[in-house]
């Protein structure tokens, strides 16, 4: 049940998430659910069409689709009273981005993949739906710049293999694999690591 929560809050942060970029790019209130809704789950539905998953985690289960509306509805009273409260959403985010990413690498380790396939899941989940919300909202994919946010997911789910690779059980290496997703990603936003840059010569 813990579990399932804490999905539910990666699924509720990545919807608010999706809701300010809405507003930001001035979506229409149909526009800002789309967004939300793809940013939320987005991302785990590319992973069970390409895994063959049927059907679907929020056709499955309405839990996801109620966080979505629930955010939705918070963000926009919020945005209307109050200022956005940034660095709380960035490290929500980032807990948003570990959960899901490790446990996506858990359902295409359950389906039988290979570890870099369970690797590429894994970031999809994690990485995928915010790959979807800025090419709607017309931006460069957070992934493609300099930030340390998909690499910070593929650590993560590294370390949970290797990990699961000792025989430690499921839940302590989902426990640590989260953590590192989480620990990389706001040790990158606190220090303002970001990856290197190759650009041809002139």
């Amino acid at each position: 049940m813990l579990l399932y929560l804490l999905d539910l809050f990666g699924v509720a942060v990545f919807a608010a998430s999706g809701a300010l970029a809405g507003i930001a790019a001035k979506f229409d209130l149909l526009g800002v659910f789309v967004l939300a809704s793809i940013t939320a789950v987005g991302g785990g539905t590319l992973r069970d069409v390409l895994l063959n998953k049927h059907p679907i985690f929020w056709i499955r289960d309405s839990g996801p689709i109620y966080a979505i509306i629930a955010a939705v509805a918070v963000t926009l009273v919020w945005v209307h009273f109050l200022p956005i409260p940034t660095d709380t959403l960035l490290v929500a985010d980032a807990l948003g981005l570990a959960l899901f990413a490790v446990s996506g690498a858990q359902v295409a380790e359950k389906a039988g993949c290979r570890g870099f396939v369970v690797i590429l899941m894994g970031t999809l989940t994690g990485a995928g739906g915010g790959v979807m919300r800025d090419l709607l909202s017309a931006k460069v994919p957070l992934i493609l710049r300099q930030d340390i946010y998909a690499s910070a997911a593929i650590a993560g789910i590294a370390v949970y293999l290797v990990l699961r690779g000792t025989r430690l059980p499921a839940t302590a290496g989902f426990v640590i694999g989260v953590v590192a997703v989480a620990s990389i990603r706001l040790a990158s936003i606190a220090l303002g690591l970001r990856l290197p840059v190759f650009s041809l010569p002139h």
